[in-house]
């Protein structure tokens, strides 16, 4: 009989290292399949919630909160390039590429949560934005990619316009945020034990092997 081992992820669509540390633990699962069976579940956190509609550039966005200059920039883009492509996912990076507010794409995501369907948009939406260079604070673009892993359009449609998950996901963002989660990606197993970072593929996988039970 397998192992069991709850994991708790909080993140942003638009957290570079959110996909990245996801791909890490995905292998380390993968690694382990035959030994533990994980019930992951994913949780809200905006990195950049005061940022308007429409979006800001994202080199822009990070010389101004950081001090990041274009060269410093340019060698984070090609390591996660890299990284990423040895992970299996895309990193498609451009000079005007913006950076968004999340919060309705988070409403999106509960939804789909309470329709079985949270990790496949979650996937979709880390896709649209860093491969496909999608505009995902667009209500037409989060429609399309609810609708493109089974979602129902109409509802998807409806819920953006009357933010009936809004109160919902600000009060789990709260509950992270009490809980002292300040950065993201931050993993938790078997809600005891936590991770900040991508931690890589064989520190992910000790400690599935270590919190499983």
């Amino acid at each position: 009989m397998k192992k069991q081992v709850r994991i708790d992820i909080v993140s942003d669509v638009v957290c570079p290292w959110c996909i990245v540390g996801f791909k890490q633990l995905e292998h380390a699962l993968a690694q382990l399949d035959s030994e533990l069976e994980a019930e992951i579940h994913w949780h809200p956190f905006q990195i950049n919630p005061d940022i308007p509609a429409g979006g800001k550039n994202l080199r822009e966005h990070l010389a101004a909160k950081y001090g990041t200059e274009k060269a410093d920039s340019v060698h984070a883009r090609d390591r996660l390039t890299h990284i990423g492509q040895e992970l299996g996912f895309q990193f498609d990076y451009f000079d005007e590429m913006k950076t968004f507010n999340t919060f309705k794409a988070h409403q999106l995501l509960h939804y789909a949560r309470l329709q079985g369907k949270e990790n496949e948009l979650k996937m979709r939406l880390f896709s649209a934005f860093f491969g496909e260079r999608k505009t995902i604070d667009d209500n037409e673009v989060l429609i399309a990619e609810a609708a493109a892993v089974g979602l129902d359009a109409e509802t998807a449609r409806a819920l953006l316009q009357d933010q009936r998950y809004a109160a919902e996901v600000r009060t789990e963002q709260q509950f992270w945020q009490q809980r002292g989660v300040r950065g993201v990606p931050t993993v938790v197993f078997n809600e005891k034990y936590g991770v900040s970072g991508a931690q890589g593929i064989q520190a992910f996988r000790e400690m599935l092997l270590q919190y499983a039970h």
